[in-house]
């Protein structure tokens, strides 16, 4: 099938660029009617894309840019990715998805192709920004899928909208180590020393050596980074070199505390993790599971990247869960 060329500009880059156009009163179960600047480039001509299959799209909610990729057809489905990454950290799971599902992957604000939020004294204004996609792209009510930060993200999309969130698989969820005091010392570093940035200068170098993805993913990341598949390992060192501010989502992480508020949390929940997560480590996942009466399930022999390193497993606790 033909992929119709949007009205507008080609840039150098190869995207295609249209008008701005504004919708109201967007089809959804929000009581209130919302309007929406929506700016598309929707058709990648030239670039490789960051999702097989998946097109790029652009929202402006309230002054703020946000980048994400859709794909598929059929019920929606919503993935949220973690503190430092990017939509195309989904790679390997948006496009089995979609096999049967219609698939939202933005990028959370000051990642990727998503413009900063501003100063945020929490999460909400991210969950809002990425209930704003949701509901141009029609994927209300929807099951989301958070990984790291992405599953605290998708918890407070669940707190503030019920009607718009039906349930919610926190794959490694960051939110309750990172509360404590070694994980807010950790995470600000992080966000001042960005390391990310310059392993992403050299990319592709790392990912196509076993000794790159080692010094790269091991311990951290995944449990055996010589296995990592090499396109997947330079996707999530792509990422930070695109970043505009990740620091205002890492002060939020770390100032929240979602044990205080998981009763708002209504919607079923699966806790899924990787067994050798040294990163947020496997008794967040217990605690998660206790607290909100959730199944918890393990993947054997997986770090933190579960969604990069056993994609195939992450598919299948989904799939199970929907």
């Amino acid at each position: 099938m033909g992929t119709k060329k949007p009205a507008g500009a080609k840039r150098s880059d190869g995207f295609w660029v249209t008008l701005s156009c504004r919708r109201d009163g967007l089809h959804s179960a929000r009581p209130s009617k919302t309007f929406i600047d929506t700016e598309y480039a929707l058709v990648r001509t030239d670039a490789k894309p960051d999702v097989e299959g998946f097109e790029e799209h652009a929202l402006h909610h309230g002054s703020t840019r946000i980048r994400y990729l859709a794909g598929g057809s059929g019920p929606p489905i919503v993935l949220v990715h973690g503190l430092g990454g990017a939509a195309a950290n989904w790679r390997l799971v948006a496009p089995a998805l979609a096999a049967h599902r219609r698939v939202i992957v933005p990028e959370l604000p000051g990642h990727g192709g998503s413009a900063p939020i501003g100063d945020a004294a929490s999460l909400d204004p991210f969950a809002e920004a990425v209930l704003a996609v949701a509901e141009a792209e029609g994927a209300v009510p929807a099951p989301w899928v958070g990984h790291s930060l992405g599953g605290l993200v998708s918890l407070r999309a669940a707190a503030l909208r019920p009607d718009a969130v039906t349930g919610v698989v926190l794959a490694a969820a960051a939110g309750i180590s990172s509360a404590r005091r070694a994980g807010r010392v950790t995470v600000t570093v992080i966000g001042v020393a960005r390391p990310g940035k310059l392993l992403g200068m050299r990319r592709r170098q790392i990912a196509r050596s076993r000794v790159g993805r080692t010094l790269a993913f091991g311990w951290w990341g995944v449990a055996d980074p010589a296995g990592l598949d090499p396109d997947m390992a330079e996707a999530f060192l792509e990422g930070p070199t695109h970043h505009t501010d990740t620091r205002t989502a890492g002060k939020a992480l770390v100032v929240s505390d979602p044990r205080e508020e998981l009763h708002d949390v209504t919607c079923p929940v699966l806790c899924l993790w990787g067994a050798n997560d040294n990163w947020v480590p496997l008794a967040d996942g217990i605690e998660y599971a206790r607290r909100l009466r959730a199944p918890l399930r393990t993947i054997a022999d997986c770090g933190h990247l579960l969604i990069g390193e056993r994609p195939d497993a992450v598919v299948r606790a989904i799939e199970a869960f929907l």
